[in-house]
């Protein structure tokens, strides 16, 4: 089973979220053409064509119009992906006025992305925007007609791959159990049978189309799980319980903007300009970004920050990237530490690229990744290669002795060790596992050639039991070493795999 989950990870890391995001939206569409063919939908082909080309080539030619007249480079998956989401809200027709409607609704969505924004990034889902402000026009009204039994063949198998890529299938269990229970129970006092009731609420409803392709869109989620399966729950709320209060009424559009409002507040509002003031190669692998951020970064020591790197014909890595904050919240500079050893995407290519005073934009930080908020409360830290950059912070925020802090770094040789000096300085016990049985730096405690299964963490940390585990590198490490703390008797592990990264 571990080898199994190691492998998808491993698949689908090599598609950034947009990408694959992209993709499936892509195969939906085709995959409806089909169903209207057989006879599973009936809108006409013709209109369906006609339907996808207005809304994919409108919402991408008015962000790039925008985009050019703002003068910043657009983000052209966002916008075919906003446009696909359109494809499947409005109803494929020839009326003058259903086309009005959903020209209006791709332009608002492409240009949300720049009026309703706040230092540079936008606050409010583009398509759920562009569908409200619509409907309040009369023009037209968002159907959600993907939300179709014979749709669920392949959406339920792409809304379980975006929410496995993007960790996100909690927070949306938590939106599906609270609507799907409001809405049955709605469905049960009209003398419908419970089964019945249930499979109303998810095949009839755009439950699973809302939770896997728009509610979990990483730029306006709030920035740690618990505020997201917070957020979850309001917008569920929101979704299900009918109200009509004149101008408005429930919608799931409406629904998923007042959740989007809810994550500005507590997040990092906007974007943040970084200027980038040099690098230092770590490992021959490994090197470390240094950036000045414009104002205040707000973060927790483990979390990461994803950059926007426009750069011309990207690789399927995409231009927006994931990486660990490697400086303390307290650091004047923000330090970036990033696997750079060959074949790397163009986006790293772009990061080694830039000189000094050379500007990128930060457009969002978040994870759970973070030690815990009780000092007293003693950590093993499992890092496995390039899973050592988030807990450089976690180190430096022990320093102060106040946390007992044991780290486990694993590295093939003693040159692919990274940060050293630092890890030295914090004053934390250090455990070096060097699989070509080199003697790590005289500091850290040498583990030998063995394997790191249970016995042997049990045998390093014998009081693993009592610790929070945090483990960190690729996927298929991840798995193992988790699988191994586990069975030492941790009873709380955290990981944090480096997909694709």
């Amino acid at each position: 089973m571990n080898a199994a989950k190691a492998r998808l990870d491993t698949v689908l890391g090599r598609f950034t979220m947009y990408r694959l995001i992209l993709w499936i939206l892509a195969i939906l569409a085709v995959y409806s053409m089909v169903l209207n063919v057989l006879g599973w939908l009936t809108f006409g082909v013709p209109q369906m064509l006609v339907h996808l080309a207005l809304c994919v080539g409108l919402t991408y030619g008015a962000n790039r119009l925008l985009a050019a007249f703002i003068r910043v480079r657009p983000h052209s998956e966002s916008s075919l992906i906003t446009g696909l989401l359109l494809y499947f809200l409005f109803w494929p027709s020839f009326s003058g006025t259903d086309i009005a409607g959903v020209a209006l609704a791709c332009i608002v969505a492409a240009a949300s992305k720049y009026a309703l924004a706040f230092r540079g990034r936008h606050v409010f889902n583009p398509a759920a925007a562009g569908a409200f402000i619509t409907s309040l026009t009369g023009l037209n009204i968002a159907t959600w007609w993907a939300a179709t039994p014979a749709m669920m063949w392949l959406v339920v198998p792409g809304v379980f791959l975006v929410l496995y890529r993007t960790r996100k299938l909690l927070m949306a269990s938590v939106f599906l159990l609270v609507t799907t229970a409001i809405v049955s129970m709605e469905l049960l006092r009209t003398e419908m049978g419970l089964g019945e009731a249930v499979w109303q609420a998810l095949a009839q409803r755009p439950l699973l189309f809302f939770a896997g392709f728009m509610l979990s869109e990483p730029l306006t989620l709030p920035p740690r799980r618990w505020q997201q399966l917070a957020e979850a729950a309001v917008v569920a709320v929101a979704f299900a319980v009918p109200y009509n209060l004149g101008l408005v009424a429930n919608s799931p559009e409406l629904a998923l903007l007042v959740g989007n409002l809810l994550a500005f507040l507590v997040g990092q509002r906007g974007g943040v300009q970084l200027e980038y003031t040099g690098s230092q190669p770590l490992t021959p692998g490994t090197t470390e970004f240094r950036f000045r951020p414009a104002r205040p970064v707000r973060y927790e020591p483990g979390q990461f920050i994803e950059l926007n790197l426009p750069h011309s014909r990207s690789d399927g890595k995409g231009r927006r990237r994931v990486f660990s904050i490697t400086s303390p919240p307290s650091s004047e500079e923000l330090t970036l530490g990033v696997g750079t050893a060959e074949p790397i995407s163009t986006a790293k290519k772009t990061l080694l690229s830039l000189k000094p005073g050379d500007k990128v934009r930060a457009t969002s930080v978040g994870g759970d990744f973070v030690p815990p908020r009780d000092e007293g409360v003693p950590v093993l830290l499992i890092a496995a290669g390039i899973g050592i950059t988030p807990f450089l912070a976690h180190v430096a925020s022990s320093s102060n002795g106040k946390r007992n802090t044991v780290l486990l770094y694993l590295a093939k040789s003693r040159e692919e060790l990274a940060y050293v000096q630092r890890l030295e300085a914090s004053g934390v016990r250090v455990i070096a596992r060097l699989g070509d049985g080199s003697t790590p730096p005289t500091f850290m405690e040498d583990a030998g050639r063995g394997r790191i299964d249970a016995d042997r963490l049990k045998e390093l940390v014998p009081d693993i039991g009592s610790r929070h585990v945090y483990v960190s590198g690729s996927p298929a490490s991840v798995e193992n070493l988790r699988g191994a703390a586990r069975k030492a008797g941790a009873r709380r592990v955290h990981v944090d795999a480096f997909a694709g990264y």
